[in-house]
């Protein structure tokens, strides 16, 4: 018996506990469909709850319902709730009375004999305790809803910093490329009449800037914004409820009362004399009452903790969406900028490179015109015939050959058609792209 591990759930749906004897390494699925039978809670709608809030793993056994400790193995509770309600529709009726204390509550006038009177009383106490202790279990409950709530709320603040750090990157990525590309659209247009143009390239930069326009929606956050803050400000004002912090004060009273009134009777002879219950019944009636009150209470409490609770269930996904609008957009974003980049790139490729055909066509042309003006020099005014153009050239015995200069000339008009041809590819390339 000792090695027996039972798990008791709390429907706080219904106010009542359900027991179980888990079976050696039996497996939370296999709990939920006995749960479900005993309760008619679908195993898809039950969230079970320990008292820290956290939720039961479907992935490790049932035996993590009992957890060993000081307390002991049958001190410790599981909440089971309906995840397809959000309001609850308690107080639920207190538990039943027994046919004695039902005799006495009946009429309370009735004179019954000292030692029956104190079983009956006996009894009643016992029921006092349990309506403070049935109050204080789902108290407990409305406790772990509060923790679970709290666990939720911390992973919405923990996806809402991401979103907005994510968006107020996307919005200064837009900034940056919004002055770029109007800075490149300013310079390509002052440098199109004399230097390189491509309307293709131009209509594209223009659908990058349009483009880029629509991805600043990604970056509208507001709506949701004011969704969690409104979320927060709600879940503040539960925690600050006094309905979230226990109301038993009262029945913690009563309950001491009905303890001194039966102290009282058992100091009395177990004589012939008799004795009406008049004040532990007015006890009962009032505990009843109290426990009817602050009940109400809680599960009002408790349906506003649920309803907040939903609302962040349903918000996870529509920040899971606009953080990855958000993410779409940024990478949008950067191609474009890298695209537009590696085009200005190679419109400075083949700038450099018309700079170079044009500095070796100048230079040849120097070379060829200056030739002829030395052939056909006139004669000096003195009459002297001036000297042959070949007579400044260095002398064959100082080892340069003609051959080697024509060879020389060829290989630079090779050099200038191949970089002409060069061009004009990159230039169809440039259109083409």
């Amino acid at each position: 018996v000792l090695f027996l591990q039972i798990v008791h759930i709390l429907n706080m749906t219904s106010a009542k506990i359900v027991s179980f004897l888990l079976h050696p390494e039996e497996s939370l699925h296999s709990l939920q469909n006995r749960i479900e039978f005993e309760t008619g809670i679908s195993t898809g709608n039950q969230e079970l709850l320990l008292e820290t809030g956290i939720c039961l793993d479907p992935r490790k056994p049932a035996s993590q319902c009992v957890i060993d400790g000081v307390r002991g193995w049958d001190s410790y509770m599981v909440y089971l709730f309906d995840k397809s309600k959000t309001v609850y529709d308690g107080p639920f009726a207190s538990r039943s009375l027994s046919d004695c204390v039902n005799y006495i509550v009946q009429d309370s006038k009735i004179q019954l004999p000292i030692p029956q009177l104190r079983k009956v009383w006996a009894e009643a106490v016992h029921y006092v305790i349990g309506l403070k202790e049935d109050y204080s279990r789902l108290f407990q409950g409305q406790r772990a809803a509060m923790l679970s709530l709290l666990r939720y709320n911390a992973n919405l603040i923990k996806m809402k910093n991401n979103m907005v750090s994510a968006s107020q990157q996307l919005k200064a990525k837009l900034e940056f490329f919004h002055q770029s590309i109007r800075l490149d659209l300013e310079r390509y247009s002052d440098q199109m009449a004399y230097g390189i143009s491509s309307e293709k390239m131009l209509k594209a930069w223009k659908e990058m800037e349009e483009k880029a326009s629509q991805c600043a929606q990604a970056e509208d956050i507001g709506y949701l914004d004011e969704q969690i803050m409104a979320l927060h400000t709600e879940i503040v004002e539960l925690q600050k409820s006094p309905y979230a912090r226990r109301q038993g004060e009262v029945m913690e009273s009563l309950e001491q009362r009905a303890i001194d009134l039966y102290k009282q009777l058992k100091t009395r002879p177990p004589d012939h004399a008799y004795s009406d219950s008049t004040d532990m019944v007015k006890i009962i009636v009032q505990t009843v009452q109290s426990q009817d009150r602050v009940l109400k209470e809680l599960f009002g409490h408790l349906s506003k903790l649920l309803g907040c609770k939903q609302k962040i269930i349903d918000l996870l996904p529509e920040i899971e969406v606009a953080l990855n609008n958000i993410k779409e957009a940024d990478n949008s974003v950067m191609q474009m900028q890298g695209k537009r980049q590696r085009e200005i790139w190679h419109l400075l490729k083949i700038a450099c490179t018309q700079s170079s055909s044009r500095s070796l066509v100048s230079s040849s042309l120097e070379g060829t015109a200056s030739t002829p003006a030395a052939t056909w020099l006139p004669q000096s005014s003195s009459g002297n015939a001036a000297p042959h153009p070949l007579s400044s050239l260095a002398a064959p015995e100082d080892g340069e050959n003609f051959a080697d200069v024509i060879q020389e000339n060829v290989n630079y008009l090779e050099l200038f058609s191949s970089i002409l041809q060069e061009v004009r590819q990159e230039q169809n390339c440039m259109m083409v792209s």
